[in-house]
């Protein structure tokens, strides 16, 4: 019977279907139940939150009927497999520490960016307000100048009408006196 068993190969996908059971990774933790009906060989998840080396109440059902070779190499086969995943976590945590690397250049350098922007709109600012300051300056010169303007030609206006009446009144009186 042994035998037969031990020509048996462990199927990792085979997995018996079965209501969830609430297991707690210690008797007396109310703390963070993991509901589980899979096992911490078939699922990543499940072996990471086990991964103190405690078997789920699956795990022993799955190794409960195995002969001693085939629950040693079950055993190797999760080792394997927890190995495996703690790899592929350091893996991805790896990638995730480039990636947060990389943004953190990225914010840094959008931070320089930002400040020496902030910077020269400071400048600009200060150009046109000092170009605004000057033309407020040239539009008041100009205002008045167009008002000493206006005066110089009024005034030239009334000189040039006053001289045209006296030149007038002054002919017609050489016209009446000639006839």
């Amino acid at each position: 019977m042994a035998s037969s068993s031990s020509q048996k190969k462990f199927d990792l996908n085979d997995v018996p279907n079965v209501q969830p059971e609430i297991w707690r990774s210690f008797p007396l933790s109310q703390k963070d139940p993991l509901i589980t009906n899979g096992s911490v060989m078939l699922d990543d998840a499940v072996a990471a939150s086990v991964a103190k080396g405690i078997i789920t109440p699956q795990d022993e059902k799955l190794l409960a009927n195995r002969t001693d070779i085939e629950a040693i190499n079950d055993s190797m086969a999760l080792s394997i497999q927890c190995a495996s995943s703690v790899s592929n976590m350091a893996r991805r945590l790896q990638v995730r520490g480039n990636e947060v690397q990389e943004l953190r250049t990225q914010v840094l350098n959008l931070q320089r960016r930002n400040r020496s922007l902030q910077q020269e709109n400071k400048e600009l600012k200060k150009l046109v307000d000092s170009y605004a300051n000057d033309m407020e300056k040239r539009y008041s010169e100009l205002e008045m100048n167009t008002n000493r303007l206006q005066e110089q030609q009024e005034s030239l206006l009334l000189e040039v009408q006053k001289k045209a009446l006296r030149f007038s009144s002054k002919n017609l009186n050489e016209v009446f006196d000639s006839e």
